[in-house]
């Protein structure tokens, strides 16, 4: 006959089991493979890594002031006009992308070199600003 205390062991032995299975299927269960049907009208890697890069600019400066002082605009629907695109065909092709995580990886890849070229030119472009300001002062 088994003691309580061997009776514990057992049954602690046997729910760390448990519980480690159930970790593992949960864990394994969580990893998605799915990749998702290509929508008909997909937009292109390089203009998709440009529309973020402007949808990115464009939700940075929404809490900005504008010209006409105000704040919290949304300028999503300008970047969709500019792209000749509506919010849905973004949506669907963005979750395409996000399917597949090399192509969405090199997409990002795209986005971050174009803002450090964006905020290169707008550095020159203060420099020269001030630069010029400082002669316009002198005279």
């Amino acid at each position: 006959m088994k003691t309580q205390k061997e009776s514990v062991s057992y049954l602690t032995g046997n729910m760390k089991k448990i519980a480690i299975l159930t970790v593992v299927l949960l864990l394994a269960s969580c990893t998605s493979r799915t990749i998702l049907k290509k929508p008909h009208d997909i937009i292109p890697k390089d203009t998709m890594a440009l529309l973020l890069a402007d949808l990115f600019i464009a939700k940075s400066a929404s809490n900005k002031k504008n010209l006409n002082n105000e704040r919290n605009i949304n300028y999503a629907p300008l970047i969709y006009t500019k792209y000749k695109i509506d919010s849905t065909r973004f949506i669907h092709s963005n979750y395409y992308y996000t399917s597949k995580l090399e192509e969405y990886n090199l997409i990002f890849t795209a986005v971050k070199a174009h803002l450090k070229e964006q905020k290169k030119v707008l550095e020159n472009k203060i420099k020269t600003d001030d630069i010029e300001r400082e002669i316009q002062e002198d005279i």
